[in-house]
């Protein structure tokens, strides 16, 4: 496939980037992945007032005058990291940008992602930069609950521009990190799970409480609130575990209080693929190049391939880094679950409709779709080949990244 020269792009990207929402662009691609259905060769996607307007090959779409028009050699939607940090944990790595974890407690689902997102972090504009459009961020692994999550996209001003679903889960970890050592709790396994059905049985007495008579209503609790808006399902669980000892009690955990569960991580998933089918939970995968230690030694880079291949949805994360630079990308991610079985398709797949359906957002990112978010990543190649660069990103009708990375 040939290349678009990077220069006459970044013109017409110099041009647009300071247009607003409303901007009427149209996209010419050698090669389109709409990832809901066939990749188009000579494409063209229409964008108007920040929606995808219409999308086809150039001899069925005619491109209106006053449009603008960029041509690319390939356009993907824009990606979603399915789990991240980016945010919370800051590029830094220094006190004053870390607030992705407080150790202060081993339970604490009242914790808003809202109130520590910072959307002018370098790490939000790199990942940008890399064609990665939104992010499901949020309070990290390391404790039994450490918090909630919320979806951004990578751009706005202030928390609230950014905002796609300012609450989405509960970050719990049942992983060794969310065991506390010495004398404090959790120490075992045992200890975690009953702590947290402790917690989901006092939110169910709260909730019956709180609908009874107007004097009889307890004060009011936001740790037993938010744990009654997962037992409500109007939040998910996202349970961080690896050892297939753990995933089976992280389903065992969510049937018994019927709740809404995302496996994360899930090293050894491939284990219990009939259970986590039969559960019908969607899983998102460990990073592909997490390191294969500790409770992640029995790893697989066909991890991924093997749930697809058994009808188990499943997203990939770039996960959560303790080190510089505290992300991974999932654009990366995705090349290395492509070459280990999951192939071209369903990789892309993975970091964008796929997240997004688990997010309940596929009605409007995730694909390229007419009345979608025009959210676009333009790469001058394969997305996957380790020379191709992403030249250009769009998020809502607006080009948001000149950036050739």
């Amino acid at each position: 496939m040939s290349r678009v020269p990077r220069y006459a792009l970044l013109v017409l990207l110099c041009l647009l980037g300071s247009r607003t929402v409303d901007a009427q662009i149209a996209i010419r691609a050698q090669r389109a992945y709409p990832v809901s259905h066939e990749m188009i060769e000579d494409a063209v996607v229409l964008v108007n007032d920040g929606k995808i307007q219409a999308i086809g090959t150039a001899d069925t779409i005619e491109i209106p005058a006053d449009y603008e028009t960029l041509e690319v050699a390939v356009l993907t939607p824009g990606l979603i990291d399915a789990h991240s940090v980016v945010g919370l944990a800051g590029m830094l790595n220094q006190e004053q940008d870390q607030d992705q974890l407080d150790p202060t407690e081993s339970i604490q689902p009242q914790l808003s992602a809202v109130d520590a997102y910072n959307p002018h972090d370098e790490l939000v504009d790199w990942l940008r930069e890399l064609g990665v459009t939104t992010l499901h961020t949020g309070h990290a692994p390391g404790a039994l609950v450490s918090g909630q999550t919320m979806v951004v996209h990578t751009n706005g001003n202030t928390v609230e521009q950014a905002m796609l679903l300012p609450a989405r889960a509960v970050a719990v970890t049942l992983a060794e990190a969310g065991r506390r050592s010495g004398k404090e709790s959790p120490g075992t396994r045992g200890k975690a799970v009953a702590m947290l059905r402790e917690r989901l049985v006092a939110a169910r007495e709260y909730l019956d409480k709180q609908a009874g008579d107007e004097e009889s209503r307890p004060a009011r609790d936001l740790e037993l609130e938010t744990w009654g808006k997962v037992l409500n399902r109007e939040l998910a669980i996202l349970v961080t575990c690896d050892r297939a000892q753990d995933i089976a009690s992280a389903l065992r955990l969510a049937d018994e209080f019927k709740l809404d569960l995302w496996l994360d991580s899930a090293a050894e998933a491939y284990l219990l693929i009939d259970e986590i089918k039969q559960a019908g939970v969607p899983v998102i995968v460990h990073a592909s190049m997490a390191r294969a230690v500790g409770e992640r030694e029995n790893l697989t880079f066909e991890n991924a391939a093997k749930l697809r291949d058994a009808g188990i949805p499943i997203a990939i994360q770039s996960g959560y880094e303790a080190y510089v630079p505290k992300t991974r990308v999932v654009l990366f991610e995705g090349a290395i679950a492509a070459a280990n079985g999951l192939g071209f398709d369903r990789a892309l797949e993975a970091i964008t409709l796929g997240p997004a359906r688990i997010l309940g957002l596929d009605d409007e990112i995730g694909s390229l779709e007419v009345g979608k978010r025009a959210d676009l990543a333009f790469y001058d190649g394969d997305p996957f080949e380790y020379t191709t660069h992403c030249i250009g990103t769009m998020i809502d009708g607006r080009i948001v990244s000149r950036t050739v990375r």
